[in-house]
């Protein structure tokens, strides 16, 4: 994968008629995770002996961003004060396309008195991802 530039990397999120880009998101970053499952015994030989399949899977979006007063804005409040699922869609150029269920499991406000008002956002699988290579 050659260089990109950061705004390349997109959040959107289904609002039912289509995905929408997250607006205002400065900054994205998206972790995946594979918990082992360590079968050693005392005929490992001295090694480590892992499953080779993961025990579990994680997938965590965090992002940080000004408010655009954007429709994507008031999908996410909604869905953290109800903790209801949302669709997500991470497009990472020249890698990929991961698309899932999340919950929206942190949201933070704030701002300065001479800046802008500004948001942390986390967003955690709460079911499979799929994955599309590019």
């Amino acid at each position: 994968m050659s260089a990109k530039l950061g705004r390349d990397l997109l959040l959107q999120i289904d609002e039912g008629s289509g995905f929408t880009t997250v607006a205002g998101l400065r900054t994205k970053s998206i972790r995946l995770n594979s918990q082992t499952v360590d079968i050693t015994d005392s005929g490992s030989g001295g090694w480590t002996e892992l499953l080779p399949e993961a025990g579990l899977r994680s997938f965590t979006v965090t992002g940080s961003g000004v408010f655009r007063n954007a429709v994507s804005d008031q999908t996410i409040r909604a869905a953290f004060f109800a903790q209801s699922e949302l669709t997500a869609r991470l497009i990472l150029p020249d890698f990929g396309t991961l698309t899932g269920p999340v919950l929206v499991t942190a949201l933070t406000y704030g701002g300065t008195h001479k800046g802008e008002a500004v948001f942390d956002l986390t967003l955690n699988a709460s079911g499979a991802i799929s994955f599309a290579p590019a």
